[in-house]
């Protein structure tokens, strides 16, 4: 049984910007917190790709701050070198992965680590990474929805409440282009490429041929999405350099990557969930918006609900 959540780690499971958010606030209210992802990196979709000697944005492009909150993190992260200024709003420099690294600096976190289930233990729980098994005192699951029932299983009442959370997937192209740049950014919602942009005209990115990410519409998103990279990518570069007036001879790489649940369509509208033992809680940007803001603030949410409510 657990007793002491003092020394037992909160994990959080999930390292995007919800995840981050939960275990640095928690962390510097002396919280022992643990965090675990699946993947490679950190950020989630707030995501930077280095290929051809460049720096690809292929995932959030930019962030901005409706709150104050928010704002004064990104003043901080600014100051400390992680973010800076671009003509759409702040960027990661040298790429946008570095304004998660600023969140989770000091963080005790574990890559590669795919969480496979949950199950009570006393008070506490049982975080199961394949044969490893891992004690909490709470866990905050942060991964998308359609994530959410193969750890905490179908059968949780909390998964009712996920139902009508819906999201867009997203196609997006990386590639670098020698050549005149005809524009910086381009946005065409009806055009099969919605948004273009040079990448390399961002603050702190490396000097060599224009890099150019390309994020395909929803609806050519959708259509293509089972594709496999290589042809995701033969079916958008003409796009794009038919944009640029750009011939193929001019390509120094190209590749594409697939965001399956990139864009919330339709969000929870809460903060977060929390399980009736006060010990499991659900966020995400899926609980309130696509902006990466709206990630943060449903981490913030959770961290201050799971301090007042050990305070108390």
């Amino acid at each position: 049984m657990i007793s002491d959540p003092d020394k037992t780690p909160v994990i959080v499971i999930g390292a995007g910007i919800t995840g981050l958010t939960v275990a640095r606030r928690l962390a510097d209210a002396g919280r022992a917190v643990l965090v675990l992802d699946k993947g490679r990196g950190i950020g989630g979709r707030v995501a930077t790709r280095r290929a051809a000697g460049l720096h690809f944005d292929h995932g959030a492009q930019y962030v901005s701050a409706r709150g104050a909150g928010f704002a004064a993190l990104l003043g901080k992260l600014t100051v400390s070198g992680h973010v800076g200024a671009w003509q759409d709003g702040h960027v990661g420099t040298p790429g946008m992965t570095a304004l998660a690294k600023g969140i989770g600096a000091g963080l005790d976190l574990r890559q590669e680590a795919l969480v496979t289930g949950l199950s009570r233990d006393g008070d506490g729980w049982r975080v199961y990474l394949g044969d490893e098994v891992l004690a909490a005192s709470q866990v905050i699951c942060t991964v998308p929805t359609p994530q959410v029932a193969g750890i905490i299983g179908a059968d949780h009442p909390l998964i009712a409440r996920l139902t009508d959370v819906a999201y867009a997937p997203n196609l997006t192209l990386m590639a670098a282009i020698d050549g005149p740049a005809p524009f910086v950014v381009a946005r065409d919602p009806d055009a099969d490429l919605a948004w273009i942009a040079q990448d390399s005209t961002k603050p702190d990115r490396p000097q060599g041929p224009v890099g150019w990410v390309a994020q395909a519409s929803t609806a050519f998103s959708a259509t293509h999405l089972e594709l496999d990279k290589d042809a995701i990518a033969d079916l958008m570069l003409p796009l794009l350099l038919d944009r640029l007036g750009a011939t193929a001879a001019q390509v120094r790489y190209a590749s594409a990557h697939r965001w399956r649940y990139a864009q919330i369509t339709q969000a929870l509208g809460e903060a977060f969930l929390r399980d009736d033992t006060g010990t499991l809680y659900l966020g995400g940007d899926w609980c309130l918006g696509p902006k990466v803001e709206d990630a943060w603030t449903s981490g913030t949410a959770i961290a201050d609900d799971l301090l007042a409510q050990h305070a108390g």
